[in-house]
């Protein structure tokens, strides 16, 4: 099947996490509004169908998937949708709601992650709300940021754990990728793009969360998409954006 991801263009964003589940899978993919606008491209091709009028399921904002006649949004939705179709969670039951699980605690970091450079409004620029922004990231950095890195560091260790003894590949769930693994390196990757000095105070503290994350890196279809024109760099417009004077651990 041939996907159609709907996302900003110019962001990794939320829509990352979607790019790197369909990249390492090798699947089908257009990554619609980064087409030319003559292509049906530019981010104007985002907001037709959300504000179409006749669209009977209106996405609320993207990220979107369209599959088919499907129409799925939200990041967490469109991984538990996605997963088992691109053999990156297995069909069974259980390990796909710990999946969607997980994916949803990443869904909460990312929301602590925005608030750090945008704590009062989304509609207001980082240069209006900076002396709150210091103050929200001095919170992040002192106590978020370890809570939820501490919470997938226990949880990556007693996936590894069998019978006493550690796995040879560091893995969320079970023995073979999913895309929890995908999302994890992604906010590692969000992480020391946004905080370097922090996360060189921290890492030593998550040795599975960073073997996971250079794991995922060689990863043959994820190390290609990394060296590509397809991913897009961290840049100031997105959730990891690196503001020095906030990077204070």
């Amino acid at each position: 099947m041939r996907y159609e991801l709907y996302y900003w263009p110019t962001i990794q964003g939320r829509g990352e996490f979607v790019r790197l589940a369909l990249e390492a899978a090798g699947a089908e993919y257009v990554d619609v509004a980064r087409l030319p606008k003559s292509k049906g491209g530019g981010s104007s091709s985002l907001m037709g169908y959300i504000d179409d009028p006749d669209a009977k399921r209106p996405p609320f904002a993207p990220p979107y998937l369209k599959a088919g006649k499907l129409v799925i949004s939200h990041t967490a939705e469109i991984l538990q949708f996605l997963g088992p179709r691109l053999k990156l969670i297995s069909a069974d039951t259980a390990n796909r709601m710990w999946a969607h699980q997980l994916q949803l605690t990443i869904t909460d970091l990312l929301v602590e992650v925005h608030d750090t450079h945008h704590p009062i409004a989304s509609s207001l620029y980082y240069h209006q709300q900076k002396r709150e922004a210091r103050r929200r990231t001095l919170h992040f950095i002192r106590e978020r940021a370890a809570k939820y890195l501490d919470y997938f560091e226990r949880v990556l260790q007693s996936n590894a754990k069998t019978k006493g003894r550690m796995l040879g590949k560091a893995h969320m769930i079970g023995r073979a990728l999913s895309y929890v693994d995908l999302s994890v390196f992604q906010v590692i990757a969000g992480l020391r793009y946004a905080f370097p000095r922090t996360m060189r105070h921290l890492e030593s503290d998550y040795p599975g969360l960073v073997k996971l994350h250079d794991q995922v890196a060689v990863l043959p279809n994820v190390s290609a998409y990394l060296n590509s024109k397809r991913r897009i760099p961290f840049n100031e417009y997105g959730i990891f954006r690196h503001y020095p004077e906030l990077d204070r651990p």
